[in-house]
């Protein structure tokens, strides 16, 4: 077995040949190296990326596709809705925290129109209709939808709703392989080939070359198992993803990620973070994770969530990725969904993207006592959940958690349980720290010379929270941003 390559970064006096050169090297072909190379390679530079799989895409071409857009899109306006860079800012501000970066999330939303016109211009089609039901992702190929709890409790009283998950248009839609997120990555991939950007696949980055005043220069990679040295003649930008599947790494940052990793593919293992490190990068919100909630919409929202105590704890009408937050955060990882049999039918006939997320009853009782008694509750627990909750769902409200009245009926019978302990897996938002010109910063404040970063190996526009989009948002915004500051370079 090969001796691994150090981390520490490779002097450039060290280098006695390189065997690929560019103005600028980017690692990682997915929707922040993708959108790097596009704009470096506008910018007149010769990009070469180093993709470490056999072909580009990334997490990004197996995601649903979600790009988190705002302030008065074209694509909101054809669907009838009004925003603004300062009403998607209060929204991002209060989800997205605590510790959100509000310089990066204003530079955010008040690029957020123009990137979305960048992505149409670069061949990503939007169909101008909107979805308006419960669920992952649209199971058509609507262009928008809610998907970061906009519309619920408690955001919808801090700002104005306005749908955000910009979705690529796509025939035969499906959730997966080549589904929203394939169709956002090929339309790109297709634009940097025409402007004559380079892929070397099969590279394994493996630390970063510097020259003798500090500045990067280049990057030692692996290719079929060979040592090979890039020269970076202007910048590096480093889009590898996240640290997912890195054991260690989770371990010491994100333990309650531990043995639930969700990101898309298991090459998120953090090489880009450590590279850095090794040059006194600094870092931001190592602990924070998106944390999905693997049960279909259409049923939650019909029923009510209880922890392991029969008690409710979040408006089953919001982001699944807030009610994974809240489940596997705050209640131990514990939770049920208390629903009756008129409801549920009705949940499993509604039009899902997510099919195979509806999960079968576990327990089912005549009355909520017998059902309590089933699940091993406390008597009186589930049945004092379930009182309140009729009493003012026959007046069609909430007043406890504040789900929309829409959802909001008395629970009757039958009654069902639906086991849902332990349905939570994520993936990590903090990375290195940048600049909004996507600098990687070193911890004395001060920017790395040669290098630039995006994309889920930094820290984004999320800290505490998440919206689903934000990461091939800020992960092609800053992507770009990664391109154009690297090109200047000289």
């Amino acid at each position: 077995m090969a001796e691994p390559t150090p981390i520490r970064p490779r002097p450039a006096s060290e280098v006695a040949t390189w065997d690929y050169e560019a103005d600028v090297v980017v690692a990682g072909y997915g929707i922040a190296g993708v959108s790097a190379s596009v704009e470096a390679a506008r910018a007149g530079a010769e990009v070469l990326v180093l993709e470490r799989t056999s072909g580009w895409g990334g997490a990004a071409s197996l995601a649903g596709g979600f790009i988190y857009l705002g302030g008065g899109t074209p694509l909101q306006k054809a669907c009838g809705f009004e925003d603004s860079p300062e009403n998607m800012k209060k929204f991002m501000m209060a989800a997205l925290g605590p510790g959100a970066d509000e310089e990066k999330i204003t530079d955010y939303c008040h690029g957020s129109v123009e990137h979305y016109n960048w992505l149409v211009e670069c061949g990503v089609p939007f169909k101008a209709s909107f979805w308006s039901e419960p669920g992952w992702e649209p199971p058509f190929d609507d262009g928008l939808m809610y998907s970061g709890g906009e519309n619920a409790a408690p955001f919808n009283e801090i700002a104005t709703p306005a749908p955000r998950g910009h979705v690529p248009q796509m025939d035969g839609k499906r959730t997966g392989e080549k589904g929203g997120g394939y169709m956002l990555m090929k339309p790109l991939v297709e634009a940097a080939e025409k402007l004559g950007v380079r892929a070397e696949y099969d590279m394994r980055v493996q630390t970063l070359i510097t020259d003798d005043t500090g500045r990067v220069v280049g990057i030692i990679a692996k290719q079929y198992g060979k040592e090979v040295a890039v020269r970076a003649r202007r910048g590096v930008v480093l889009a590898t993803g996240s640290f997912a599947y890195n054991d260690k790494m989770i371990q010491a940052y994100a333990p309650r990620l531990i043995g639930r990793p969700g990101a898309a593919i298991e090459e998120h293992d953090g090489r880009s973070i450590l590279m850095a490190q090794a040059l006194g990068a600094d870092l931001a919100h190592m602990d924070a994770t998106e944390v999905a909630f693997v049960c279909d919409p259409q049923l939650m929202v019909r029923g009510i969530l209880v922890n392991g105590r029969g008690q409710r704890y979040v408006p089953e009408d919001t982001y699944s990725g807030r009610i994974g937050q809240m489940t596997l955060f705050h209640q131990d990882n514990q939770a049920f969904l208390i629903i009756d049999e008129a409801a549920y039918d009705e949940g499993a006939a509604a039009t899902t993207a997510t099919p195979f997320l509806r999960v079968q009853p576990k327990w089912v009782a005549e009355t909520v006592e017998e059902l309590e008694s089933d699940m091993g509750l406390p008597a009186g627990a589930l049945q004092s959940t379930v009182e309140v909750y009729n009493k003012h769902a026959a007046d069609g409200v909430d007043p406890l958690l504040h789900k929309k009245s829409e959802w909001v009926k008395p629970i009757g019978s039958p009654v069902a349980a639906l086991d849902l302990r332990g349905f939570t897996l994520g993936f990590t938002l903090g990375g290195l720290r940048t600049t909004l010109d996507s600098e990687v910063l070193h911890v004395s404040g001060e920017p790395i010379p040669g290098l630039f970063a995006a994309g889920r190996c930094t820290s984004g526009v999320c800290a505490g929270g998440y919206a689903s989009g934000t990461s091939l948002g800020d992960g092609s915004f800053y992507g770009r941003r990664a391109g154009i500051a690297a090109a200047k370079q000289t």
